[in-house]
C-alpha cells in the first residue's frame, strides 16, 4: 500500500524572481497555467514573477497572485505525472492554492481572490501600521504569555506558529517592540521581520470583512480532497465553513505546528512542498524528525520527487 501523502503550498517569503522560469520553459502543464495568469488579472504578473525587480515582487499586491500561480503550476505538473495527495495544506496564502488543488473554486476565482486579499490587506496595513517578528527558542505558552504581557505597550499576538520553538508575532510597532525586548531576558531570541504590514493580526479584520463581499463573484465546490485549515488545523467541512475559515484566517494565527502534527496522526507520511522555495519541507523537519519530504520547484527537484512518490 503507497504511502499517505500531503502536498503543502508556501505563503509570502518564499518568492523570489525568476521562479518557475525553468518549470513554464520545459513543462507544458506549468506553462498552461502561468500564460493564463495576465489574462485573468488584466496587468503583466508574469514579467514581474520571471524578471522583477526584487522590489516589486516583494510588493504584497503582487507577491499574493504570484505565489498563487505559482504554487499551482507545480501542482498541474505532479496532477499530469499522476501524483494525488490524500490531504491538502497551505500556509497562509498557500491555503488558496490548497483549496484549488482540491477542486473549491477555478485557477482564476482563485486568482481573482488572491488578488482581492492581497488589496485588502495592503490597505489595512496602511490604516494601522504594525510590524511583525520571529521569536526563537522560547515554548509557544510562554510567547502567548509574552505576547499578553508587551500588549500593555500596543497590541501583538501570536501571528504564526510555525514549529516548535519558533513563534512569529504580530501587532502594533510598540507592542512587538517590546515583546521582543521581554524575550532576552527570557531565554529567547527575537528576529525583526521586514513586512509591510501587521499581518494576522487584529489591524487585519477590515481586510477579512472585504474580503467576504469578494467572495459572491466565485462559484464555489465542496472540497474533492480534504484540506486543512490554518486557523483551526481541522478539515474544512464546507463551503460555509471554508469561507468563514478564509475571513478568520487573515486576523487569525496559521498554526501551522498543530496542522503538521494533525496530519501525522491522520498516518501521513510524506509531505511534497509543492512551490517555490524549501521553507515548509524545513518546518515539517522541525515538527516531526520521522516525516518524508520533497520539494518541486523546477524541473531536477520535480523529476527527483516523482521518482521517489512513484516508487
Amino acid at each position: 500500500m503507497s504511502k499517505k501523502t500531503a502536498f503543502l503550498f508556501p505563503g509570502q517569503g518564499s518568492q523570489s524572481v525568476g521562479m518557475l522560469l525553468d518549470l513554464a520553459q520545459n513543462r507544458p502543464a506549468a506553462k498552461a497555467v502561468l500564460d493564463s495568469v495576465n489574462g485573468v488579472l488584466g496587468r503583466d504578473l508574469l514579467s514581474i514573477l520571471f524578471n522583477g525587480p526584487d522590489e516589486a515582487l516583494k510588493d504584497t499586491f503582487n507577491t499574493q497572485p504570484a505565489l498563487y500561480a505559482a504554487g499551482l503550476a507545480v501542482q498541474a505538473c505532479l496532477a499530469e505525472a499522476g501524483i494525488q495527495a490524500d490531504f491538502l495544506a497551505g500556509h497562509s496564502l498557500g491555503e488558496y492554492c490548497a483549496l484549488q488543488a482540491a477542486g473549491v473554486f477555478s485557477f482564476a476565482d482563485g486568482l481573482k481572490l488572491v488578488q482581492a486579499r492581497a488589496s485588502a490587506m495592503a490597505e489595512a496595513a496602511k490604516a494601522q501600521p504594525g510590524t511583525m517578528a520571529a521569536i526563537l527558542k522560547m515554548a509557544d505558552a510562554d510567547v502567548e504569555a509574552l505576547c499578553a504581557e508587551a500588549s500593555a505597550a500596543g497590541p501583538v499576538q501570536p501571528a504564526n506558529y510555525n514549529c516548535p520553538g519558533q513563534l512569529v508575532i504580530s501587532g502594533t510597532e510598540a507592542g512587538v517592540a517590546k515583546a521582543m525586548e521581554l524575550a532576552k531576558p527570557k531565554g529567547g531570541r527575537a528576529i525583526a521581520l521586514p513586512v509591510s504590514g501587521p499581518f494576522h493580526s487584529q489591524a487585519m479584520r477590515p481586510a477579512g470583512d472585504k474580503l467576504k463581499a469578494a467572495f459572491a463573484a466565485a462559484a464555489w465546490s465542496e472540497p474533492r480532497i480534504p484540506v486543512i485549515a490554518n486557523v483551526d488545523a481541522l478539515p474544512v467541512s464546507g463551503v460555509a465553513d471554508i469561507q468563514a475559515k478564509l475571513v478568520a484566517q487573515v486576523s487569525g494565527a496559521v498554526r501551522w505546528t498543530q496542522t503538521i502534527q494533525y496530519l501525522r496522526a491522520q498516518g501521513v507520511e510524506r509531505f511534497v512542498e509543492v512551490g517555490p522555495g524549501k521553507v515548509l519541507a524545513g518546518l515539517v523537519k522541525k515538527i516531526d524528525e520521522a516525516a518524508e519530504t520533497f520539494n518541486v520547484n523546477d524541473t531536477a527537484s520535480l523529476e527527483a520527487a516523482l521518482a521517489a512518490l512513484r516508487a
